[in-house]
C-alpha cells in the first residue's frame, strides 16, 4: 500500500509539472518580459484650465471700468476688480500676475454703458493682445432700461453672448474665459433705498426699470421690480448654459449675484456702482473661481 501511494504521488507531481510547462507559467506568472527598469511613466495630461494664466484682458461695462468708485461720474480703471492697480482692490490681474506684471500684461476694454450687444466688438479688441484669460461682466445695463419693455430679450442676450465667445474662439481657441454673473439689482434697491441721498441720485435716471420711484410699494411697482429681477435671473441662466458648452470657460456659479453686499460696497456718489470696497469683493470672487481646482 505504501509503494502504491508513493507511486501515485509521483505520477501526480509529474502531471502537474507537465501542465505548468505546457501553460508556459513560471515563478512570475507568465513568460512576458519583466518591465524595464528604465521605463518612464506615462505623462499626465495637461489640464484644460490653467489656474495661473500669464495675461488678462477684461471686457464688459461700467462695473469693470470702476465707474464712480473714485470720483463722481468718472471711470476709475485703477480700481477695477479685473485689471486695476489699486492696492485697496487687489484686482484679479494683480492677484494672478503680481503688481509689476499686471501693469504690463493686463488690459481693460470694458466701456461704461455697454450692453451684451457690445461685447463682440470689445472681444475683437481684446484678442489682439492674445490674452490667456478674458474676464466677462455684462448684463446689468441690459436690465437697467427706461422700462421693463425696453430690456434686452433673453434670446438676443444669448445670441450676443454666443457671438462674443465665437469671436474669441476663432482667434484664440485656447484662451480661458471667466464669466461673472449679473448682480442682484433688487438687493441693490433694497439696500440703497434707505439712503435719502441715494434715492435723490437715482431720480436722475439710474436704472429706472428697477430704481425708479424707489419708495413705491404698490402692486405695479412690485411687479415692475419682480420683472426686472426675473430677467436678471434669466440672463444668468444664459451665461451659465453658454459657458458650460465651452471647455475653457468658467462661470462664477452665481457668486456675484448671491453676494450679500451692503451700502459699504456701493459708490457713495450713486449707490449703484461698486465702491472701492465693492470692487475688492468682486476681485475676491473672481480669484476664487479662476484658481479653484477642477476641470
Amino acid at each position: 500500500m505504501r509503494k502504491r501511494s508513493h507511486r501515485s504521488r509521483v505520477v501526480v507531481a509529474v502531471a502537474v509539472a507537465t501542465a505548468l510547462s505546457v501553460a508556459g507559467c513560471d515563478a512570475v506568472g507568465d513568460n512576458s518580459p519583466a518591465p524595464s527598469a528604465s521605463a518612464k511613466p506615462s505623462p499626465r495630461p495637461t489640464p484644460l484650465w490653467d489656474r495661473s494664466p500669464s495675461s488678462v484682458a477684461a471686457v464688459g461695462d461700467s462695473i469693470t471700468r470702476g465707474f464712480d468708485a473714485c470720483d463722481v461720474l468718472s471711470d476709475c480703471p485703477e480700481a477695477s476688480w479685473a485689471t486695476g492697480a489699486s492696492p485697496e482692490v487687489d484686482s484679479l490681474a494683480v492677484r494672478l500676475l503680481g503688481r509689476t506684471r499686471a501693469a504690463e500684461r493686463s488690459w481693460n476694454y470694458a466701456v461704461t454703458g455697454a450692453r451684451m450687444a457690445d461685447l463682440p466688438g470689445q472681444m475683437t479688441q481684446a484678442v489682439r493682445r492674445k490674452p490667456q484669460l478674458v474676464t466677462v461682466m455684462a448684463g446689468a445695463n441690459d436690465a437697467c432700461r427706461a422700462s421693463t419693455a425696453a430690456m434686452t430679450p433673453v434670446s438676443g442676450f444669448r445670441s450676443d453672448f454666443e457671438n462674443a465667445l465665437r469671436t474669441l474662439r476663432e482667434a484664440l481657441p485656447k484662451a480661458q474665459v471667466f464669466v461673472a454673473s449679473v448682480p442682484n439689482l433688487k438687493r441693490l434697491w433694497s439696500q440703497g433705498r434707505n439712503s435719502p441721498l441715494g434715492k435723490q441720485v437715482w431720480q436722475l435716471g439710474i436704472c429706472p426699470s428697477m430704481l425708479g420711484d424707489a419708495d413705491a410699494l404698490d402692486s405695479a411697482a412690485t411687479l415692475r421690480r419682480d420683472t426686472v429681477q426675473k430677467r436678471v435671473e434669466d440672463y444668468n441662466k444664459v451665461l451659465k448654459e453658454v459657458c458650460a458648452q465651452d471647455k475653457r470657460c468658467r462661470y462664477d456659479g452665481g457668486a456675484v449675484y448671491d453676494y450679500r453686499f451692503g451700502t459699504a460696497q456701493l459708490s457713495r456718489w450713486d449707490y449703484f456702482h461698486p465702491s472701492v470696497n465693492g470692487q475688492a469683493r468682486l476681485a475676491e470672487i473672481a480669484y476664487r473661481t479662476v484658481t479653484a481646482k477642477g476641470r
